[in-house]
């Protein structure tokens, strides 16, 4: 069956989160967004649910989202139930949970002198690097997605730990409202939605 979700105006997460209901209860969806960062987010939904995706661009920035699930055809019929596992568009991990998720949500670490906080920040993201295992993922809302920005202190470091796989994810809600849209340098724009399921599905959240 096909479906039309517009989510032209919504704020994030709900783009995202009404797209992977409609692909989850469709075999054909169409989500009409106005916003880079929904696009980005249902991009990265169709790659964790393994479902078809393509964009059509429009007129005033508006982009038609077709989402389409890959096993929708039947061309590889098996048991029910792994029917229903296929078809569940259910999230497929790209790696198994880490043991720690770093939340970084400011961009100084503790309270009381700033310019120490900055300080102390910087030391904490470069030992970072140091941890054996690596944290697993980085998410930065609130101030914590200034770290991320051209000019942090820390974008070196960010970068080194980026490129030794650790997942970065960087609040795009956040971004918005710091007006930080054209200056994140690290990173990718996430949402609310991939921000919760990372946490919960952490072994151990550490917070500076």
């Amino acid at each position: 069956m096909k479906v039309t979700v517009d989510a032209r105006g919504l704020a994030c997460p709900e783009p995202v989160l009404l797209a992977k209901k409609a692909i989850e209860e469709n075999d054909e969806v169409t989500v009409i967004v106005d916003d880079e960062i929904a696009l980005e987010n249902i991009r990265r939904l169709a790659s964790k649910t393994a479902c078809g995706f393509s964009v059509t661009e429009k007129e005033g920035g508006v982009r038609e989202i077709a989402l389409v699930r890959t096993e929708a055809t039947g061309q590889h019929p098996v048991d029910s139930g792994a029917i229903t596992a296929e078809l569940s568009c259910a999230v497929v991990p790209k790696k198994e949970m880490g043991a720690v998720v770093v939340i970084l949500s400011d961009n100084r670490m503790g309270r009381g002198d700033d310019v120490l906080g900055d300080i102390l920040i910087r030391s904490f993201v470069h030992t970072l690097l140091q941890l054996k295992p690596l944290p697993v993922t980085i998410i930065c809302y609130n101030a914590g997605v200034k770290l991320a920005v051209k000019a942090s202190p820390v974008l070196d470091d960010l970068r080194q730990l980026a490129q030794a796989g650790v997942d970065i994810l960087v609040c795009g809600t956040c971004v918005n409202y710091f007006e930080l849209g054209d200056q994140i340098a690290e990173g990718r724009i996430s949402n609310m939605y991939d921000i919760a399921e990372t946490m919960a599905g952490a072994v151990r959240l550490l917070r500076p």
